[in-house]
């Protein structure tokens, strides 16, 4: 009887030879989630000197989804500020290193609320607090422009600008407030509407090959100060600080001879005279205002103010003003203390108001 040989291929392994540096994966480079995977092995074998082929069933897989991502304050030190000042803004990073298109879930938070700072070192809250993305991404908040409240489809290895908005109060006493970003990582796939914060599934026994695993790869904190790896959340952290408590306000005051009765062309301190005085209070410090600023000048000895004659407004480089006591501005001659008060209110960085009055000398 004639033997016959089967040669049937039942298993085998692989064994790989690499050489060279391995090379870290960017995220884009990597697979992405939700691609499926198929192998199919081929079979050789012969009958009675005759070679056949057939082939195995196909092994498949999707490739599971490994959520990651980075939060990081994307600023040099705390942003300076002043008082009652509104729109003051605080800068961040987030970085996409998920293999897949991702949404993302923001909060902010301040000392004293779940969740936030527990530094101890700020003195006051923000009003009218905010979270807004960097839609034109010029890396700079415009108010009207930047409208989205959570990040949009961010592609693999992309980042985008986040920023914490509020108003400062105008409490003379504060110094520092500081913030805390919350990113949670959510499931994308429709633009332009907000997705899920994303649950991890790679916790069940097993895995479902036909299935996308949410699987959490990142390993931030939880916003106390206490590591939690795999909980799909990071945090960054930020401060507004009181930049400016003073400013190069200066009032340059000179006194003009109009008329003494006696010269026409060159009037002189004569008694009956009549004098102007003009005060040009300047801001020299551009990025701070002064507000309330109110100038208290008594009437000299020897003179008596000329009744209608207090002027307030923007000079036009100098004090030649009518009269007249422009809007915002008030002011008067109090007749008790004998003195004119010119109620300036702001001057702002870089500007100049110009107060001017005019007395007869006794």
């Amino acid at each position: 009887m004639k033997r016959t040989t089967y040669g049937f291929l039942l298993a085998g392994t692989a064994t790989v030879f690499a050489s060279g540096a391995a090379h870290a994966q960017t995220a884009a480079q990597s697979t992405t989630a939700g691609t499926t995977v198929s192998n199919t092995a081929s079979v050789t074998y012969s009958v009675n000197g005759t070679t056949q082929t057939t082939n195995s069933t196909t092994a498949s897989f999707v490739v599971d989804r490994k959520v990651n991502f980075t939060v990081i304050r994307d600023q040099t030190g705390a942003t300076q500020v002043n008082l009652s000042q509104t729109g003051a803004y605080t800068s961040f990073k987030v970085t996409n290193t998920t293999n897949g298109t991702q949404d993302f879930l923001l909060t902010a938070y301040q000392t004293g609320i779940v969740g936030g700072l527990l530094t101890g070192t700020d003195d006051f809250d923000l009003t009218n607090l905010k979270i807004y993305v960097d839609s034109n991404k010029n890396g700079t908040y415009d108010p009207g422009v930047d409208t989205a409240t959570f990040i949009d489809e961010l592609a693999p290895d992309a980042s985008i600008e986040v920023f914490i908005v509020g108003d400062i109060p105008s409490t003379a006493t504060i110094n520092q407030a500081d913030v805390a970003l919350q990113v949670i990582a959510a499931g994308g796939g429709a633009t332009g509407t907000q997705g899920t914060a994303l649950v991890p599934t790679d916790l069940n026994l097993g895995n479902a090959d036909n299935t996308v695993d949410v699987v959490f790869a990142d390993g931030d904190s939880d916003g106390l100060g206490v590591d939690i790896a795999r909980n799909g959340q990071g945090w960054a952290y930020a401060s507004y600080a009181i930049g400016t408590r003073n400013v190069a306000l200066s009032v340059n005051k000179t006194a003009l001879i109009l008329s003494d009765g006696v010269n026409a062309a060159n009037p002189k301190a004569l008694p009956g005279a009549v004098v102007q005085y003009c005060m040009l209070a300047n801001n020299a410090t551009l990025t701070a205002a002064a507000n309330g600023v109110v100038i208290t000048d008594p009437i000299p000895t020897n003179t008596t103010y000329v009744p209608g004659s207090l002027a307030i407004g923007l000079p036009g480089g100098t004090c030649t003003l009518l009269p007249t006591i422009t809007a915002p501005f008030t002011g008067s001659y109090d007749t008790p203390t004998n003195a004119i008060i010119a109620n300036i209110g702001t001057v702002i960085g870089g500007g100049t108001v110009a107060v001017s009055f005019r007395v007869t000398i006794n």
